[in-house]
Formats: C-alpha cells, sequence, structure tokens
C-alpha cells in the first residue's frame, strides 16, 4: 500500500455495490453506504470521517458533496472521469448548478481527451483537467486465475464447447436464448454460461430458462454438472472474471438492448474473444479500439449473434488471433494508473 497512514473508505449506493466491495478488499478497506445527497446528511457525513481527499471514480456529480467538502478544504479529484453526450445534455440543462459543483473540483483526470472536452464545456477550468487514459485497461489479473480458470472448466464442462454471456440485463437473456437455442441445432452438447447483471434478477433468469426447455444448473447450488446440462447460471458475485477464462468466446451484455455496455477488458485481458451488441455508449471509445484492432465482433440482433459465435466455435485460428490482439490492445493501453497515483500523491504530501 502506496500510502499506509491513511484508511481507505469505499462509498457506494446500491446491495451490490457493497457486496463487491467486501469480496474485493475484504477487511482491508472500511464500506460505506453514500447518504443522499442532502446539505445535513452530508454535513454529518464529512464530520464523521474528516477525510483528506474526496475521490470520485469516472463522474458522479453530487452538488451538496462538493460543496461542503469544498468548504472544508477537503480536495476532490475526478478519476478516469468519461462524459458521454447524453450525460452532457443532462448536466447542462441544471448549467449554473453544474458549474458551480464543478468549480468545487480540484482536478478532472479524464479517460480520452473528448471527455475532458466535454466536462471543460461545463465551465470547468481546463488548466486543472489533464488526460490519463481509461484505468480499466490496468485490470489486474491474478497470474494463476487462467490455471483456475482451466482446471474448473476440465472439472465441469470437460471438452464441450462453452460461450459465456455476461452481465445481462432484463429482454436481454430472452436473445441470448433465442441464440443458445439456434447455437445447440449445429453443436449439441455446447454450454452457456450465462451471468446476470443483477443478483435481484438470478432466480427470475432461472425460472425463464427452465420455462424455455433448458437443463439448468445454478453454481449456487452444488449440484454436480453434466452432459445434459445446457445452461450453467453463474448465481454468485466477484467470480465474472475467472468463468470468462472458462469459455471459448465471452458476449458482454447490456449492449442488444439499450443499457449502455459493460466491461469488455475483463474477457479481453482474460484472452477471450469478444461479441458484443453495438448498444455501448458507456464503453464506446474502448469498444472503438477493440474494433480496430479486430478483437471484438459488434452484431445487431441474435442472428449476427448465433452467425459470430458459429464463426468463432468452428474457427479455432480465428479465436487464437483475437485473444493475441484483445491481449495486446490491452498492454498498450496501460499506465493511467500510474499518472493518477503521481497527481494522489502530490496533493496528499
Amino acid at each position: 500500500m502506496q500510502f499506509p497512514q491513511y484508511q481507505i473508505i469505499i462509498t457506494t449506493v446500491t446491495p451490490t455495490g457493497a457486496q463487491t466491495v467486501q469480496q474485493r478488499f475484504n477487511k482491508r478497506v472500511i464500506h460505506l453506504y453514500l447518504p443522499y445527497d442532502l446539505p445535513y446528511s452530508i454535513q454529518r457525513f464529512l464530520k464523521q470521517l474528516q477525510p483528506a481527499i474526496c475521490v470520485i471514480m469516472e463522474t458522479e456529480l453530487w452538488p451538496n458533496l462538493y460543496h461542503y467538502c469544498h468548504l472544508q478544504n477537503v480536495p476532490i479529484i475526478l478519476v478516469n472521469a468519461r462524459m458521454s453526450l447524453r450525460s452532457l445534455s443532462g448536466y447542462k440543462y441544471f448549467g449554473s448548478l453544474m458549474k458551480k459543483t464543478l468549480d468545487c473540483v480540484d482536478q478532472v483526470i479524464a479517460q480520452t481527451q473528448l471527455d475532458a472536452d466535454r466536462i471543460i464545456s461545463m465551465g470547468f477550468d481546463p488548466t486543472r483537467a489533464s488526460v490519463a487514459g481509461n484505468l480499466k485497461f490496468d485490470v489486474s489479473i491474478p497470474s494463476d486465475l487462467n490455471l483456475q480458470a482451466q482446471s474448473i472448466r476440465a472439472e465441469l464442462f470437460s471438452n464441450r464447447p462453452v460461450w459465456i454471456a455476461a452481465s445481462t440485463h432484463e429482454n436481454e437473456e430472452e436473445l441470448v436464448l433465442d441464440a443458445h437455442e439456434r447455437i445447440l441445432t449445429e453443436f449439441n452438447n455446447c454450454l452457456l454460461i450465462i451471468a446476470p447483471r443483477h443478483p435481484q434478477r438470478f432466480d427470475k433468469v432461472a425460472d425463464l430458462c427452465i420455462k424455455r426447455g433448458f437443463n439448468v444448473v445454478r453454481k449456487s447450488s452444488n449440484v454436480e454438472r453434466r452432459e445434459v446440462t445446457q445452461i450453467f447460471l453463474l448465481d454468485t458475485l466477484g467470480e465474472l472474471q475467472l468463468y470468462y477464462g472458462c469459455a471459448d468466446f465471452a458476449f458482454v451484455g447490456g449492449s442488444l438492448v439499450p443499457a449502455g455496455g459493460h466491461n469488455m477488458l475483463e474477457p479481453a485481458s482474460m484472452g477471450v474473444p469478444i461479441i458484443s451488441g453495438i448498444h455501448v455508449s458507456n464503453f464506446h471509445e474502448i469498444s472503438n479500439l477493440l474494433l480496430e484492432a479486430k478483437a471484438i465482433f459488434l452484431i445487431k440482433d441474435t442472428s449476427e449473434l448465433v452467425e459470430k459465435a458459429t464463426m468463432l466455435l468452428t474457427d479455432e485460428r480465428l479465436r487464437q488471433q483475437m485473444v493475441v490482439n484483445g491481449k495486446r490492445l490491452v498492454a498498450e493501453n496501460r499506465g493511467g494508473t500510474h499518472q493518477v497515483m503521481t497527481i494522489l500523491q502530490s496533493i496528499l504530501e
């Protein structure tokens, strides 16, 4: 740890976020729920914590939190900041309030120059904005994670073709199941690992799979996986990256429905070819880079999903080339974390 004299406190606003913090960091950090952005709540929160610095990941603009941090001389740093065109339009509706909120920010470290320019267009001082790239490229993969994944695949799925649909959303699972049904007509022993984005939907997705006539096993049930199993429901948290490594290719969800997509760099860093829908507004830059590197297929509908899945399951050379391309892209874009830590160090010291 670079700053052992400081206690790290991570705040979230959802139970899912809280569970993720607990699983990833255990007792190395303190987790708290961020209170509603109301004057009394925020003042009390800051009085109890007395933070030395407030680091905001990506772009969450909380007027009262920023205002009272500024009054108490608590530096505010926006890290890995991004600003979609849609978010920019929404924030500009509250123009003067957002300008006052951004005036409280000491530094903005943006993912891209476009993100920085959009934040500057809201009235932020350009001399306090910089670009470090997307920190998601600095994703850390434990050295033995791929070995663990291969061990799990050999134990649970033997030599069957496997694909994973990760972080799927409402109305998207139906499209994924349509695709799997069609894939099974050509690859009758193919297995689908499905990992819904929101834990509260695990039961609903399990029921949907059963109603569609699939043989389903849930990860949490500890029931033995058999050759007749067609769908493995990953209904636990914190294991998605591991199970990416069990698959021949990954479909990253939130992208066949207009949810903005999810992080495509996790499967890329695990050496897995990627398929995504076209609704990737939250990961526009990353999807473009992956597309240019020929490490991803962007598809519009179920038919294209089946088409690309079939290509990947039948062409090992194509799979391996996409793996190499994806890993190279991740390696070439690492380093943003070092730049961020340099800035934080200058503030804390």
